[in-house]
């Protein structure tokens, strides 16, 4: 067989889209044509010749077709390097296979669909086709590895290339292969992971990390213009996420958008009732909740008009016509976050057509770990989705908190969770009056959420004041109630708690303590 044709080509996919136009010029070009199963039926059926893999090795396919393709016949002729192994690939009768073109099994796929069983899941993990992948990628230097349809354009051109441009071919093509034997290794492991008991992925982090993600497309540049971005999204991301969002309306997001974004949509789904959050370099710098998402725009806004403009706003509920038309006649925006944009409201938009417009949908999802970058490595953590309720309070001073102070703590105490630490937030009537964010004192936080409140025109006195971790000291609460702050929410835990505890006493003050903090760096 291999003194009739000197080389070969292997075709095995899944994906049949646009196979028969690389397997004829493959013909053309004098290559021989292997294949397997579905696939050499469909080349049959565009009349070209195609010899099984089964009659090639002389061992037919067995255990329904999890064993064909593993055999020295096929990775012998993949494997072998020319020039070196030619003499024992002759004696063998193996011949040359100058071209793998293979997709895997459909795990991806499989997964995704609704209710899938594990035994189904399992037969779709693909075992031959990655062995073969790699093995092709590693003899790049002899074999062409195509695992992707949209390169078979570049196989058709190569044929009749000069040598060194088909080289680099090869190369680029051998990285993609093991690119994607990766992330389909990867995606296995994050799947069966997945399935561990609650026990027991609780208890310890895997060994590897098997996150998997999908380059969605370059961005412009990233937090600056001398830097380059890229926006990547987890292989699955979760529903409701902003890597799964719809951009309906606008300019590309940049990196700056997607980062705000992520965190308008994370804090704003922290209520129930609908609410709408107005974020500014990563911070909450307005949120309310009302009866509808206008109040609850309106009142956001003007906790700090001057940093909303330019910034991202969020809403947990469709986004209607008056609602938008408020929010381009009073300020400029970059991004609308919605889980619904109303056709009337796209229509008001519509005359703004760089104001970016995202819609999320309605099902939200964990996002389970969360993962920061550092120097030569990666933090993981699980994602802070620890909700305080009132049964989880305890109140540590001789004053109660009144029943819409308590309400006001619950709502101040979620905002305060998105706020970069130190995290000061003083709110009113289910809406922020102040934020003091990301400064290295508690008690400077403080006193700029009462600037951002005096700027804005809002009044303090009433309020009640969340913080992310513990006062160390009692100048946080003097200072607070000079402002007229009346309630405070926050985790406890320090030293000095019965000094702070004495302090709200001697303002008249309630205090509560959550026993947790939310630290946001």
């Amino acid at each position: 067989m291999s003194s009739v044709i000197k080389r070969f080509a292997l075709l095995s996919v899944s994906d049949k889209h646009n196979i028969a136009f690389v397997a004829k010029a493959l013909v053309n070009a004098g290559v021989g044509l292997l294949s397997t199963g579905g696939t050499a039926s469909l080349l049959r059926e565009e009349g070209l010749d195609v010899i099984e893999v089964a009659d090639y090795t002389g061992a037919a396919e067995m255990m329904a077709g999890r064993v064909k393709t593993l055999h020295p016949m096929v990775h012998g002729g993949i494997l072998g390097r020319r020039g070196i192994d030619d003499q024992v690939m002759h004696e063998r009768g193996i011949a040359h296979i100058d071209y793998l073109i293979v997709n895997l099994y459909p795990f991806e796929q499989t997964i995704a669909k609704a209710g899938v069983g594990f035994d189904e899941a399992i037969e779709n993990i693909d075992i031959g086709g990655p062995a073969m992948v790699r093995a092709a990628a590693k003899n790049h230097a002899s074999v062409a590895v195509v695992t992707d349809p949209a390169d078979y354009d570049r196989i058709v051109t190569s044929l009749t290339d000069d040598p060194s441009a088909c080289a680099q071919m090869r190369f680029e093509l051998a990285v993609k292969a093991f690119e994607h034997t990766a992330r389909y290794d990867g995606m296995i492991a994050s799947y069966l992971g997945r399935l561990k008991s609650p026990e027991a992925a609780a208890a310890t982090f895997s060994n590897t990390l098997n996150n998997q993600f999908d380059l969605v497309h370059e961005l412009r540049y990233g937090e600056n213009p001398h830097q380059r971005a890229a926006l990547y999204k987890d292989s699955t991301p979760p529903a409701g996420s902003i890597a799964a969002a719809t951009l309906v309306q606008g300019k590309p997001m940049s990196f700056n958008n997607v980062a705000d974004a992520d965190a308008a949509l994370a804090c704003v789904h922290q209520y129930d009732r609908p609410a709408c959050v107005v974020v500014k370099h990563a911070n909450p710098c307005g949120v309310s909740v009302a009866d509808n998402i206008q109040s609850a725009y309106q009142n956001a806004y003007a906790t700090d008009p001057t940093s909303a403009f330019g910034g991202i706003i969020a809403f947990n509920r469709a986004l209607d016509s008056q609602t938008s038309k408020a929010i381009v006649e009073q300020q400029f925006v970059e991004v609308i976050i919605a889980p619904d944009i109303e056709e009337a409201a796209l229509a008001v938009l519509a005359e703004f057509p760089n104001v970016r417009v995202l819609k999320t949908g309605d099902t939200i999802e964990p996002l389970g770990l969360q993962l920061k970058a550092i120097s030569g490595g990666m933090l993981v953590q699980d994602e802070d989705n620890r909700v305080v309720t009132r049964s989880d309070l305890t109140v540590v001073t001789k004053r109660e908190p009144s029943e819409q102070e308590l309400e006001d703590l619950l709502f101040t105490w979620r905002v305060a969770k998105y706020v970069k630490s130190n995290a000061i937030v003083y709110g009113k009537d289910l809406t922020t009056v102040g934020v003091g964010a990301g400064q290295m004192s508690r008690v400077y936080s403080a006193r700029i959420a009462a600037i951002k409140a005096s700027d804005a025109g809002l009044a303090v006195s009433g309020a009640v004041m969340a913080s992310d971790a513990f006062f160390p000291f009692r100048d946080g609460i003097d200072n607070a109630a000079e402002v007229g702050i009346a309630a405070v929410i926050q985790p406890g835990g320090s030293r000095n708690d019965q000094e702070v505890i004495d302090a709200a006493n001697e303002h008249g003050m309630a205090m509560v303590f959550t026993g947790i903090r939310h630290f946001r760096h």
